[in-house]
């Protein structure tokens, strides 16, 4: 009976684990001490603990999506402005594309929570690698999948934070404020990242199979080499040139060699809710109706009592509570410059940004402002419910990798660019006006790349990690950051995680704490 009663908890613990968030998001330890040995005794029972790891994935999902890009040129209030358009406040997160953070602004704080779910992750490696109770082939993928998921999280906080701790064993009774443990060295987070990424390459082997029931919402050997090319080509745009480029581009042509991808004929299908784990998906985090919702978009879209004071000139019509019934709070607009970067015959514009208008007394219409559409989640009963996945990778983002590896080789991008171009116009394309090499931008390889990555990836977190990884001066050119406040190149450490960890210090530039 009290084996029964133990499981019992351990399970209720469990669920624990995978449903409800925790107080403290530097708390490394798991809800419950799931070493129990009562636990870990069937394939369910670590089946159930890998799907809470994917679930704990899904709630850093808004904070993957504001390190990756609100720092960045897309969102903002436009000029002479200090609210939306619609007059809702920004309430700080204008502080990120204002670059006006320090430790009490900080943006993201402790570590944008991520250390929760790599403490359940090293607790699965740790007993996965005890255990001889998983075949060996299940082993060895969810090893793959462990390792793969540890390596991007620690290079998101290395591209943020720099220095950052280094953390590979499970523990179950001490939090990460009570350790008293410093930062380890850039060199040293990204040696992990790199051993990581071949740990999860061996134990996933040749196999580039997508998971049976999970398809492209578990990681697979495909997520772990388009991690790889995007760290390889960190360095190479750094110090490590041809070596480290060299070795992304092995990283993305394997993956056009083994899985079957393909660039959708319709950008929108890409996204929509009807058409999950499409040709063109690597890996996502998965939303589903009654499960999980895009949790971060309220803050990309507005009230809908509000947005019905303004127009939709595509449409030639007003905005109404049944059609727009957004239901945000918008505190992150896309900017008006933002949406006039489009060629009018892209047609990623008027799919990835709505724009609202004012008429003036003429009745002609004037642009007010605009926000985020691309995800369009469902209606349910009369409510807009956001349930598109986040998407991590997909094709277009190996094709433009694999052009900027090109370009650092010596080599044409134009078949990658070119096939992003022609899916982005559709009727409207032609190759000797719009496509590589002929539009004006083109004399810059480099430009062209990172333009053609802004149009295609808006909402997706990647802008400002896009501009970190071509190079600083990329930063300085489209960004308030300057070569005079380059220390803002990292993010500060907030308040909170200086207080709780006094080994830690502040990153350079930001006042010391």
């Amino acid at each position: 009976m009290k084996t029964i009663f133990r499981n019992i908890v351990v399970m209720l613990s469990l669920f624990g684990l995978i449903f409800t968030g925790c107080k403290n998001e530097l708390d490394l330890s798991p809800v419950s001490s799931l070493s129990d040995a009562s636990y870990w005794q069937t394939a369910d029972q670590f089946d159930a603990f890998v799907n809470g790891v994917y679930t704990r994935f899904r709630s850093h999902n808004a904070n993957f999506q504001y390190l990756g890009e609100l720092r960045s040129d897309i969102f903002g209030t436009d000029p002479g402005s200090t609210a939306t358009f619609t007059g809702e406040a920004t309430q700080g997160l204008e502080r990120m594309w204002l670059q006006t953070l320090d430790a009490d602004n900080s943006g993201v704080s402790g570590f944008g929570g991520f250390y929760t779910n790599i403490n359940q992750i090293n607790l699965l490696i740790q007993k996965l690698n005890e255990s001889s109770i998983l075949p060996d082939a299940k082993k060895k993928n969810y090893l793959g999948m462990a390792y793969g998921l540890r390596a991007f999280y620690y290079f998101q906080m290395y591209r943020t934070w720099g220095k950052t701790i280094i953390q590979t064993e499970p523990t179950t009774s001490v939090d990460v404020s009570n350790l008293a443990k410093a930062a380890s060295s850039e060199v040293d987070v990204m040696a992990l990242i790199k051993a990581d990424i071949d740990l999860s390459n061996s134990n996933f082997g040749t196999s580039y199979a997508f998971d049976t029931k999970n398809k492209k919402g578990f990681w697979s050997k495909a997520a772990t080499q388009m991690l790889k090319a995007e760290v390889y080509l960190w360095n190479a745009q750094r110090s490590g040139g041809v070596a480290d480029a060299t070795t992304a581009k092995t990283a993305l042509t394997d993956i056009q060699a083994n899985v079957t991808l393909s660039l959708l004929p319709n950008f929108a299908d890409v996204f929509s809710t009807t058409n999950k784990d499409n040709n063109e998906i690597i890996f996502s985090s998965k939303n589903k109706l009654d499960e999980a919702t895009l949790g971060f978009i309220g803050n990309y879209v507005p009230q809908t009592g509000l947005i019905v004071n303004f127009y939709d000139s595509v449409g030639n019509r007003k905005f109404d509570v049944a059609t727009d019934n957004y239901g945000g709070l918008l505190r992150a607009p896309i900017k008006i410059a933002t949406y006039r970067k489009f060629n009018n015959l892209d047609l990623r514009k008027n799919l990835s940004i709505q724009a609202a208008y004012t008429k003036n007394t003429a009745g002609a219409y004037v642009i007010a402002g605009a926000f985020l559409k691309k995800y369009q989640g469902e209606q349910n009963a009369g409510n807009r419910a956001y349930t598109n996945d986040f998407i991590i990778y997909r094709y277009s983002d190996l094709l433009l990798l694999l052009a900027e590896v090109k370009v650092i080789l010596g080599e044409s991008p134009v078949a990658e660019i070119n096939l992003v171009r022609a899916r982005a116009y559709g009727v409207n394309y032609n190759v000797a006006t719009l496509g590589y090499p002929n539009q004006t931008i083109d004399v810059n390889a480099n430009e062209s790349i990172l333009k053609e990555r802004f149009f295609e990836f808006i909402g997706e977190g990647k802008r400002w990690y896009d501009l970190r990884r071509m190079g600083d001066s990329f930063v300085y050119e489209y960004t308030p950051v300057t070569a005079a406040t380059s220390y803002k190149l990292l993010w500060p450490l907030d308040r909170s995680t200086l207080t709780n960890n006094r080994a830690l210090v502040q990153n350079p530039g930001y006042p010391a704490f």
